[in-house]
C-alpha cells in the first residue's frame, strides 16, 4: 500500500535533495539508509569504548591513589605509599632504601618504612 504523500527531504546521509512518501523517512535510498545506520551503529560502539575506559580509568585511579587522610594517619608506609607522601616514585624511595638514607623492614613481601625517618630527610 503506497502513500500519495509526496514531502520534498534532505538525505541525512548523503545531503541530496529527494521526495519522500512517508514522514518518518530519513534518507533518499536504501543504500543511504543502510551507510547511514552502519555509521549510527559505528559511533555508538566508539562511544561506549570511550565510557568504558573512562570509568575504567577512573577506577583504577580510585583504587591506586589513597586518600591523604589515610596516609597521614599512618605510622608505618609501604614504599608505594610513602612515595605517594612525598611525590617522588617508587624507584626513587626504593634507591634511597638502597644507600642507606632510608631503613626499610621486610614484612612478607613488602618493604615498611617508618613515618619519622621521611620526616626526618626535611628537617
Amino acid at each position: 500500500m503506497s502513500s500519495n504523500l509526496q514531502i520534498p527531504k534532505t538525505c541525512e546521509y548523503c545531503g541530496k535533495a529527494f521526495i519522500a512518501r512517508t514522514t518518518v523517512t530519513k534518507c533518499c535510498s536504501d543504500n543511504c539508509s543502510k551507510r547511514a545506520y552502519k555509521a549510527r551503529k559505528r559511533q555508538e560502539k566508539i562511544q561506549s569504548s570511550i565510557e568504558q575506559n573512562v570509568i575504567k580509568t577512573k577506577t583504577i585511579q580510585k583504587e591506586n591513589t589513597p586518600s591523604p587522610t589515610s596516609l597521614n594517619s599512618k605510622d608505618f608506609l609501604s614504599i608505594s605509599d610513602a612515595s605517594q607522601l612525598i611525590g617522588v616514585s617508587r624507584w626513587t624511595i626504593q634507591r634511597m632504601v638502597k644507600r642507606g638514607q632510608l631503613t626499610a623492614v621486610q614484612f612478607g613481601r613488602k618493604h615498611i618504612i617508618k613515618r619519622s625517618q621521611i620526616e626526618n630527610l626535611f628537617v
